[in-house]
């Protein structure tokens, strides 16, 4: 624990508001010199046969206890919805990330075949609406919370999938690492990114108009949630705020429903706390972390979350790929920032993912001028990166195709599956 967290309360004690503000303000930046990467995908399940079939909680259940206990290393886990997700560990290099998180994927995916199920990489289901699998008090508590923003919670619960890349946050001092820099770009970047990789532009079986409509429906879920902290402000005193100031979706219970309160800040529980000891302990404040959902989340880590998940068994590895040459060489780190600095002026007056920068990302992809110069720099840089960080050629190679068939061309993924779409072909 930082010196700034002194002040705060242990495990099982209740917090004062100094005590939380020191803690969020201690533990979602740490910084150090980059050397860690991770990834996390999540993935739909489809039936082999006939991706557009419901797949049964019956044969959803099946499929999962499958899965338990498989040799991974990674952590399996599953989203409301039946989605799978595996998260990486922590990897010291490019490669090995790959490695880990390509072995553990050949492991899940022959168990599935033998059920007539397989893994999708898809920004949102092209054609089933939402249903919820999993019955826990966790998730009707968020269903019960987000229902208030309208049918965005459960559609982004149920039907949605991502790559998620975690980046080391950088160090303290003023510079190409420097964490103030890093947190800044990955937010204009993140605009570059989505634009890239969007790969959501259908739902219950039409197109809706947006190259990412899994990022349209984040937004849809308010600001307070899902929403970044002013980009001009110092990011751990900023993003303390965000985090206090957000509603809380809901306070756990040992026995029964969650509560799920209205109009109330994780800020107003603290407060009214401390008058009547009533008030969260540190169990409570790292569980409302988790229930906020913005593009760029601190977790004493950078964790990307503006990536639709891709298609292919492999398409996955390209935004890992780009990200880390982008934000960990020092020259593509430096050549990106310069690249993605005018974008800046399109990300005011509302923070991401509800300002202009955003909306052109995701409803027009690299249709965008802007984001298509920029995205074409940087895929440059990163090309130029990669071997840098000890790349092999297969990653290198998919990185080339991808910023030939795509960037060069303003085209995202989302185009290639409305173009197999309207040509009366499956979208994978």
């Amino acid at each position: 624990m930082s010196e700034a967290t002194g002040t705060a309360a242990g495990p099982g004690e209740m917090l004062s508001e100094a005590g939380a503000e020191a803690l969020v303000h201690g533990i979602c930046f740490k910084t150090g010199p980059p050397r860690l990467l991770g990834v996390e995908l999540e993935w739909l399940v489809h039936d082999l046969d006939d991706p557009r079939a419901t797949v049964t909680p019956e044969r959803l259940e099946a499929a999962h206890a499958s899965l338990e206990g498989l040799p991974v290393t990674s952590p399996l886990t599953f989203e409301p919805g039946g989605q799978v997700e595996l998260s990486s560990r922590p990897a010291e290099s490019l490669t090995a990330c790959v490695g880990t998180m390509a072995a553990d994927l050949a492991t899940v995916r022959p168990v599935l075949r033998e059920q007539g199920l397989a893994l999708a990489g898809m920004g949102l289901d092209p054609w089933q609406p939402p249903r919820r699998f999993l019955r826990e008090p966790r998730y009707d508590a968020m269903e019960r919370c987000l229902d208030r923003y309208g049918p965005a919670g459960r559609i982004m619960m149920c039907t949605s999938a991502s790559v998620q890349v975690n980046l080391d946050a950088g160090v303290e001092e003023p510079g190409t690492m420097g964490h103030v820099r890093r947190w800044r770009m990955s937010h204009l970047l993140g605009a570059v990114l989505l634009a890239a990789f969007a790969h959501s532009p259908m739902a219950e079986g039409r197109p809706t108009g947006w190259r990412s409509t899994r990022q349209l429906r984040w937004a849809e879920i308010g600001v307070e949630r899902a929403g970044a902290p002013p980009l001009e402000a110092e990011p751990r005193a900023a993003w303390t705020r965000r985090a206090l100031d957000a509603p809380l979706m809901c306070r756990r219970r040992t026995v029964g429903p969650w509560e799920v309160p209205e109009g109330t800040t994780f800020r107003d529980w603290l407060r009214r706390g401390e008058a009547d000891g009533s008030g969260p302990r540190r169990e409570d404040l790292d569980y409302h972390l988790t229930t906020l959902f913005p593009p760029v989340r601190p977790r004493g880590f950078l964790e990307l979350r503006m990536i639709d998940a891709q298609p292919g068994e492999d398409g996955w590895i390209v935004p890992l790929a780009v990200a880390a040459a982008l934000f960990d060489d020092l020259a593509a780190a430096e050549t990106a920032y310069r690249a993605v600095k005018p974008l800046a002026e399109r990300s005011r007056p509302l923070p991401a993912p509800h300002n202009p920068l955003w909306t052109g990302a995701a409803r027009h992809g690299l249709a965008d001028p802007e984001l298509r110069e920029a995205a074409a720099i940087c895929f440059s840089a990163a090309l130029e990166a990669l071997p840098r960080l000890g790349a092999g050629t297969a990653v290198t190679d998919a990185v080339g195709e991808f910023a030939e068939r795509h960037v060069a061309r303003g085209r995202c993924p989302a185009d290639d599956l409305l173009d197999r779409v309207r040509q009366g072909k499956e979208p994978f």
